[in-house]
C-alpha cells in the first residue's frame, strides 16, 4: 500500500516540477522593439510584414478541398457497383451529384467565382 502511494506522489510531482521549470526556462527576460520587429536585411521595413489575405482566394480554396473530398467520396463507388445492388446505387449517386451540383450552382449565383471585384 505504501509503495502504491508513494507511486502516485512521485507520478504527481515529477511533472509538476517539470511542468514549473519549463514555465521559468521559457520566459523571455528582455522585451527588446528590435527582437519583436520582423527582420529585413537590417533595415526598418517599409511595410508592414502582414501582407492582406484575399477572401476570395480563401473561398475558391475551400471549394477546391469540398469537391477533392467528393471526388474521393465518389470514386469507390465504381468499385462497388459490381458487387451490390445497382438500383440502389445508382439512386445514392444520383442524390449525391445533385446535391454537389445544387452547391455549386448555390455558390456560382452569389458570385463566389467573380474575380474582377
Amino acid at each position: 500500500m505504501f509503495i502504491l502511494l508513494m507511486g502516485i506522489i512521485i507520478s504527481f510531482i515529477v511533472p509538476m516540477i517539470i511542468m514549473i521549470i519549463a514555465t521559468v526556462l521559457s520566459k523571455k527576460s528582455i522585451n527588446d522593439r528590435e527582437k519583436s520587429s520582423p527582420f529585413e536585411c537590417g533595415f526598418d521595413p517599409k511595410s508592414s510584414a502582414r501582407m492582406p489575405f484575399s477572401l476570395q482566394f480563401f473561398l475558391i480554396a475551400m471549394i477546391f478541398l469540398i469537391f477533392d473530398v467528393e471526388i474521393a467520396l465518389i470514386l469507390p463507388i465504381i468499385i462497388i457497383l459490381k458487387t451490390s445492388n445497382i438500383m440502389i446505387w445508382t439512386m445514392v449517386t444520383m442524390f449525391f451529384t445533385i446535391i454537389l451540383l445544387s452547391g455549386l450552382y448555390l455558390e456560382w449565383n452569389q458570385g463566389v467565382f467573380q474575380w474582377e471585384n
